[in-house]
């Protein structure tokens, strides 16, 4: 079992997530990790992202198990929700 250290350009230090199976898996855990760092620092519940997203608690919950293949559309909307940037792909908005 391999470990990977979640990339920096996530904002998170120190953490691991370890990857089984399908590469998307990894990349849904280490969103899922900023997304509950950056909830805690803000005092944000899921029931509020789940507002801020325009979508259920229930599926915030799914979310942040890491278990999730997210489309972009979703992404997005938890960047926004969030303040945060999760892709890096340069794009200027």
């Amino acid at each position: 079992m391999a470990k990977e250290k979640i990339d920096t350009a996530l904002e998170i230090k120190e953490e691991t997530v370890e990857c089984k199976g399908e590469n998307w898996v990894c990349h849904s855990q280490a969103i899922a990790a900023t997304m509950s760092n950056r909830m805690g620092e803000l005092g944000m519940t899921q029931r509020v992202l789940a507002e801020k997203m325009n979508c259920t608690q229930q599926y915030v919950s799914k979310v942040l198990k890491g278990r999730e293949n997210l489309s972009l559309e979703t992404l997005c909307k938890i960047e926004n929700a969030l303040g945060i940037k999760i892709l890096q792909a340069g794009i200027n908005r």
